[in-house]
């Protein structure tokens, strides 16, 4: 069997671009041929565990077994990591220096038989999870980078980030911030810097210097919060958000102008309730918004990725399963149980089994969850390096 010990004890491209094809053809395309499903391993459950990003408790595998078993038993298809346990108050959770971030990536992803989304906010300025203190490069905030809105120092400092994260075989930033920066007193938005401008433009612009950046040294990008966070008046960590009264339809002009320009990495959604886009569901869960709107209207072709599950605006008002079910049916990809909010070391197994419940009882069909496994490979192999 290829596994990813095979896949990094490799060092050519085209060979390990060609290992990536493989895999898509062992758990995709033979499965998909008549008489040939009964020949394959159980590809469903492979695929429905690559629609899963986990994250954990441990600064190495051998004191993070659920991560361990969540890889090897269920497939997940990445993992998000943190340096601060919000639950547990800690200032210790995945990241103490570079040697030991460097070691935990690789442990992980040689416990993979298909190449692991290792995932980071690694944003600049306040939301900056590999900080000076632990070893790693001072950076800037969005908003520092936007005033100065030179595109020298913001495609230094992207390139400075995506250079960090390529030395600690981290693969995926979940950045940068698309959301404009319309309510300076947003809670998780203005007040952070995570905003590079209230100027549609301006974001635009230092979004193009910041990908292409992270493009030339293997990172994925992630764009966030679709269809926009910035005007909000809370915090959808803590509350439901309703932005129907302060989002404006400029809040989309940056992914519109970055999906036409050939954007195909990834979009983060929002957990915010829009009713000028959705009567009933926030962003994560609603059709009318990923689907329609984002896919069939803007024409993103890549791969849509939740923002944490277990935050308490979808927590606190959809059960696990409605919530699951919902996201599917409105076009997510990647569904993020960070474990930062709350801490469910069974949130996996949970999630994997309502997922093949929803399958069980037709409520979700085997093609849904090829679309997403599809485009979830197609990602990974366009950045196997």
């Amino acid at each position: 069997m290829i596994t990813t010990s095979t896949f990094f004890a490799v060092s050519d491209t085209a060979m390990k671009k060609r290992i990536v094809q493989v895999l898509v053809l062992l758990f995709f395309i033979i499965p998909s041929i008549p008489g040939f499903a009964s020949m394959q391993p159980d590809s469903l459950s492979i695929k429905v565990g690559q629609m899963l990003m986990i994250g954990f408790r441990g600064s190495s595998v051998g004191n993070a077994p659920e991560i361990a078993a969540d890889i090897n038993q269920y497939h997940i298809g990445g993992i998000v990591l943190f340096d601060y346990d919000v639950p547990a108050h800690s200032p210790q959770r995945n990241i103490i220096s570079p040697q030991q971030l460097s070691n935990l990536t690789n442990e992980l992803q040689k416990l993979s038989n298909i190449p692991l989304f290792i995932a980071i906010d690694q944003e600049g300025g306040k939301v900056n999870r590999l900080k000076k203190n632990y070893g790693f490069p001072a950076s800037m905030s969005a908003e520092y980078l936007g005033k100065l809105n030179n595109p020298d120092s913001t495609t230094a400092s992207a390139a400075k980030t995506a250079r960090t994260l390529r030395e600690m075989h981290i693969t995926m930033n979940l950045a940068p911030v698309a959301d404009l920066n319309t309510n300076p007193d947003n809670p998780v938005i203005g007040k952070l810097g995570r905003s590079f401008s209230s100027v549609p433009a301006t974001v635009t612009s230092n979004l193009m210097y910041t990908f292409r950046a992270y493009h030339r040294n293997g990172i994925i990008s992630t764009l966030k919060h679709f269809p926009g966070h910035g005007s909000s008046t809370k915090d959808t960590h803590l509350d439901f958000t309703d932005v129907t009264a302060t989002w404006s339809a400029k809040e989309l002009e940056p992914y519109r102008d970055l999906i036409a320009s050939g954007f195909q990495d990834a979009i983060m959604t929002a957990h915010v309730f829009n009713g000028n886009l959705d009567p009933l569901y926030p962003a994560t869960l609603s059709k009318a918004t990923l689907t329609d709107l984002l896919r069939n209207n803007l024409k993103f072709k890549g791969v849509i990725v939740s923002d944490d599950m277990q935050m308490k605006s979808i927590a606190d008002h959809y059960g696990l399963e409605t919530a699951i079910r919902l996201a599917i049916e409105a076009g997510v990809d990647i569904l993020i149980f960070a474990n930062n909010t709350t801490y469910d070391p069974a949130i996996t197994s949970k999630a994997a089994a309502i997922i093949h419940s929803l399958l069980q009882k037709k409520i979700i069909t085997p093609e849904r969850i090829n679309q997403s496994f599809q485009r979830i490979i197609q990602l990974k192999e366009r950045y196997t390096q």
